[in-house]
Protein backbone atom coordinates (compact mmCIF):
# COMPACT_ATOMS: atom_id res chain seq x y z
CA UNK A 1 0.00 0.00 0.00
CA UNK A 2 1.70 3.43 -1.10
CA UNK A 3 0.87 6.55 0.49
CA UNK A 4 1.11 10.27 -0.65
CA UNK A 5 1.98 12.90 1.61
CA UNK A 6 0.46 15.93 0.27
CA UNK A 7 1.82 19.38 1.34
CA UNK A 8 0.40 22.61 1.05
CA UNK A 9 3.03 25.88 1.50
CA UNK A 10 3.15 28.77 1.21
CA UNK A 11 6.41 30.85 2.33
CA UNK A 12 7.72 28.16 4.61
CA UNK A 13 11.23 28.62 3.55
CA UNK A 14 11.81 28.20 7.83
CA UNK A 15 9.74 25.09 8.41
CA UNK A 16 9.94 22.65 5.27
CA UNK A 17 13.23 21.74 5.28
CA UNK A 18 12.76 20.01 8.40
CA UNK A 19 9.19 19.07 7.68
CA UNK A 20 10.64 17.26 4.92
CA UNK A 21 13.35 15.56 6.35
CA UNK A 22 11.55 13.79 8.69
CA UNK A 23 9.68 11.98 5.96
CA UNK A 24 13.19 10.55 4.35
CA UNK A 25 12.67 6.98 6.06
CA UNK A 26 8.91 6.93 4.06
CA UNK A 27 10.25 7.91 0.75
CA UNK A 28 12.93 5.05 1.19
CA UNK A 29 9.87 2.39 1.71
CA UNK A 30 8.45 3.15 -1.41
CA UNK A 31 5.71 6.16 -0.07
CA UNK A 32 6.08 9.72 -2.14
CA UNK A 33 5.94 13.20 -0.81
CA UNK A 34 4.11 15.86 -2.70
CA UNK A 35 4.51 20.11 -2.37
CA UNK A 36 2.28 22.44 -3.31
CA UNK A 37 3.65 25.51 -3.41
CA UNK A 38 0.69 28.54 -3.43
CA UNK A 39 3.36 31.28 -4.93
CA UNK A 40 5.46 31.57 -2.07
CA UNK A 41 8.14 34.74 -2.76
CA UNK A 42 11.04 33.18 -0.43
CA UNK A 43 13.13 30.14 -0.95
CA UNK A 44 10.56 27.13 -0.43
CA UNK A 45 10.36 26.12 -3.80
CA UNK A 46 14.15 25.43 -4.25
CA UNK A 47 14.24 24.15 -0.56
CA UNK A 48 11.52 21.49 -1.31
CA UNK A 49 12.71 20.57 -4.66
CA UNK A 50 15.64 18.44 -2.55
CA UNK A 51 13.68 16.61 -0.41
CA UNK A 52 10.15 15.69 -1.88
CA UNK A 53 9.41 13.48 -4.86
CA UNK A 54 7.48 16.29 -6.84
CA UNK A 55 6.84 20.25 -6.09
CA UNK A 56 3.98 21.03 -7.65
CA UNK A 57 2.81 25.35 -8.43
CA UNK A 58 -1.03 26.50 -7.83
CA UNK A 59 -2.92 29.01 -6.91
CA UNK A 60 -2.44 29.96 -3.69
CA UNK A 61 -5.50 28.83 -0.96
CA UNK A 62 -4.96 25.13 1.11
CA UNK A 63 -8.18 23.70 -0.80
CA UNK A 64 -6.81 24.67 -4.03
CA UNK A 65 -3.48 23.40 -3.33
CA UNK A 66 -4.44 20.14 -1.97
CA UNK A 67 -6.64 19.34 -4.90
CA UNK A 68 -3.57 19.88 -7.37
CA UNK A 69 -1.81 17.49 -5.22
CA UNK A 70 -4.79 15.17 -5.10
CA UNK A 71 -4.73 15.38 -9.30
CA UNK A 72 -0.58 14.25 -9.16
CA UNK A 73 -0.70 11.69 -5.87
CA UNK A 74 -0.36 7.67 -7.02
CA UNK A 75 -0.74 6.57 -3.42
CA UNK A 76 -3.79 3.94 -2.60
CA UNK A 77 -3.83 6.58 1.05
CA UNK A 78 -3.54 10.48 0.46
CA UNK A 79 -2.08 12.21 3.82
CA UNK A 80 -2.62 15.85 4.14
CA UNK A 81 0.18 17.61 6.01
CA UNK A 82 0.41 21.05 7.03
CA UNK A 83 3.90 22.27 6.68
CA UNK A 84 4.35 23.20 10.68
CA UNK A 85 3.45 19.70 11.36
CA UNK A 86 5.32 16.63 12.53
CA UNK A 87 4.26 12.85 12.55
CA UNK A 88 4.79 10.29 15.17
CA UNK A 89 7.03 7.74 14.77
CA UNK A 90 5.41 4.87 12.09
CA UNK A 91 2.70 7.15 11.34
CA UNK A 92 2.31 5.70 7.93
CA UNK A 93 2.15 2.29 9.53
CA UNK A 94 -0.44 3.40 12.02
CA UNK A 95 -2.44 4.70 8.39
CA UNK A 96 -2.05 1.35 6.68
CA UNK A 97 -3.19 -0.96 9.82
CA UNK A 98 -6.33 1.70 9.93
CA UNK A 99 -7.55 1.39 6.07
CA UNK A 100 -6.85 -2.65 6.47
CA UNK A 101 -9.29 -2.27 9.40
CA UNK A 102 -12.25 -1.00 7.25
CA UNK A 103 -11.84 2.65 7.78
CA UNK A 104 -12.29 5.13 4.48
CA UNK A 105 -10.41 7.79 6.33
CA UNK A 106 -9.04 8.82 9.92
CA UNK A 107 -7.23 11.57 11.64
CA UNK A 108 -4.36 11.91 14.40
CA UNK A 109 -4.41 13.26 17.71
CA UNK A 110 -2.61 16.92 17.70
CA UNK A 111 -0.41 18.08 20.19
CA UNK A 112 0.62 21.54 20.10
CA UNK A 113 4.00 23.04 20.15
CA UNK A 114 4.10 25.65 23.44
CA UNK A 115 4.67 24.89 26.58
CA UNK A 116 1.56 27.26 27.57
CA UNK A 117 -0.95 25.13 29.92
CA UNK A 118 -3.84 26.08 28.08
CA UNK A 119 -2.27 24.42 25.16
CA UNK A 120 -2.97 21.33 27.16
CA UNK A 121 -6.55 22.10 27.45
CA UNK A 122 -7.00 23.40 23.74
CA UNK A 123 -5.47 20.16 21.66
CA UNK A 124 -7.38 17.89 24.60
CA UNK A 125 -10.54 19.38 23.56
CA UNK A 126 -9.71 19.29 19.55
CA UNK A 127 -9.05 15.40 20.33
CA UNK A 128 -12.33 14.83 21.88
CA UNK A 129 -14.42 17.18 19.82
CA UNK A 130 -13.07 15.28 16.84
CA UNK A 131 -14.13 12.09 18.04
CA UNK A 132 -17.50 12.71 18.92
CA UNK A 133 -18.66 14.74 16.01
CA UNK A 134 -16.47 12.55 13.67
CA UNK A 135 -15.12 16.37 11.75
CA UNK A 136 -11.40 16.46 12.06
CA UNK A 137 -9.22 19.63 11.23
CA UNK A 138 -6.12 20.31 8.93
CA UNK A 139 -3.98 20.39 12.00
CA UNK A 140 -4.60 16.52 12.91
CA UNK A 141 -3.31 15.63 9.91
CA UNK A 142 -6.25 13.80 7.60
CA UNK A 143 -6.02 10.74 5.53
CA UNK A 144 -8.28 9.28 2.96
CA UNK A 145 -8.11 6.50 0.63
CA UNK A 146 -7.69 6.99 -2.86
CA UNK A 147 -11.19 5.10 -3.32
CA UNK A 148 -13.22 7.43 -0.87
CA UNK A 149 -11.67 10.24 -3.58
CA UNK A 150 -13.22 9.08 -6.35
CA UNK A 151 -17.11 9.01 -4.48
CA UNK A 152 -16.97 11.89 -2.75
CA UNK A 153 -14.84 13.94 -4.78
CA UNK A 154 -11.85 16.39 -3.65
CA UNK A 155 -11.36 19.57 -1.07
CA UNK A 156 -14.06 22.06 -1.53
CA UNK A 157 -12.68 25.18 -3.46
CA UNK A 158 -13.11 27.14 0.16
CA UNK A 159 -10.68 30.11 1.73
CA UNK A 160 -11.77 28.83 5.43
CA UNK A 161 -13.29 25.98 6.76
CA UNK A 162 -12.65 23.53 3.94
CA UNK A 163 -11.39 20.81 6.30
CA UNK A 164 -15.00 20.73 7.97
CA UNK A 165 -17.23 20.32 5.32
CA UNK A 166 -14.60 17.64 3.21
CA UNK A 167 -14.83 15.77 6.65
CA UNK A 168 -19.01 15.93 6.59
CA UNK A 169 -18.16 14.28 3.45
CA UNK A 170 -16.30 11.65 4.10
CA UNK A 171 -18.08 11.15 6.90
CA UNK A 172 -21.41 10.03 5.08
CA UNK A 173 -18.71 6.90 4.23
CA UNK A 174 -17.98 6.01 7.66
CA UNK A 175 -16.69 7.35 10.91
CA UNK A 176 -12.63 8.32 10.65
CA UNK A 177 -9.89 6.21 12.26
CA UNK A 178 -9.32 8.38 15.41
CA UNK A 179 -5.37 7.08 15.54
CA UNK A 180 -4.35 7.92 19.49
CA UNK A 181 -0.41 8.90 18.84
CA UNK A 182 0.09 12.70 18.52
CA UNK A 183 0.98 14.96 16.00
CA UNK A 184 2.84 18.07 16.51
CA UNK A 185 1.68 20.86 15.31
CA UNK A 186 2.91 24.69 15.72
CA UNK A 187 1.27 26.69 18.55
CA UNK A 188 2.62 30.28 16.39
CA UNK A 189 -1.00 31.06 15.17
CA UNK A 190 -2.46 30.96 18.89
CA UNK A 191 0.71 32.50 20.37
CA UNK A 192 1.42 35.56 17.37
CA UNK A 193 -2.37 36.51 17.67
CA UNK A 194 -2.74 35.60 21.45
CA UNK A 195 -4.41 31.97 23.17
CA UNK A 196 -7.21 32.69 24.12
CA UNK A 197 -8.47 35.52 21.49
CA UNK A 198 -7.35 32.55 18.86
CA UNK A 199 -9.85 29.87 20.84
CA UNK A 200 -12.66 32.61 20.73
CA UNK A 201 -11.69 33.66 17.38
CA UNK A 202 -12.30 30.31 15.81
CA UNK A 203 -15.84 29.30 17.99
CA UNK A 204 -16.97 32.00 16.57
CA UNK A 205 -16.13 31.34 13.28
CA UNK A 206 -17.29 28.06 13.36
CA UNK A 207 -20.86 28.93 14.92
CA UNK A 208 -21.37 31.76 12.06
CA UNK A 209 -20.44 28.91 9.51
CA UNK A 210 -22.66 26.66 11.25
CA UNK A 211 -25.70 29.54 10.89
CA UNK A 212 -24.82 29.92 6.90
CA UNK A 213 -22.68 32.66 6.91
CA UNK A 214 -20.31 31.65 3.70
CA UNK A 215 -16.71 30.68 4.26
CA UNK A 216 -15.57 33.71 1.95
CA UNK A 217 -17.27 35.90 4.70
CA UNK A 218 -15.57 34.11 7.64
CA UNK A 219 -11.74 34.54 5.57
CA UNK A 220 -12.13 37.52 5.85
CA UNK A 221 -12.87 38.02 9.34
CA UNK A 222 -10.27 35.73 9.75
CA UNK A 223 -7.29 37.16 8.24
Amino acid sequence: MQISIIIPVLNEAENIANTLLTLDSYRNQGHEVIVVDGGSSDTTVSISEQYSDKVLRSDSGRAIQMNSGIAEAKGDVLLFLHADTRLPDDALGGIITAVEDGYFWGRFNVRLSGSHFLFRIIERMMNIRSCITGVATGDQAIFVSQESIDIIGDYPRLPLMEDVVFSKRLRSLGWPACIRRQVITSSRRWEDRGVLSTVLLMWRLRLLFFLGMPAEKLAKQYQ
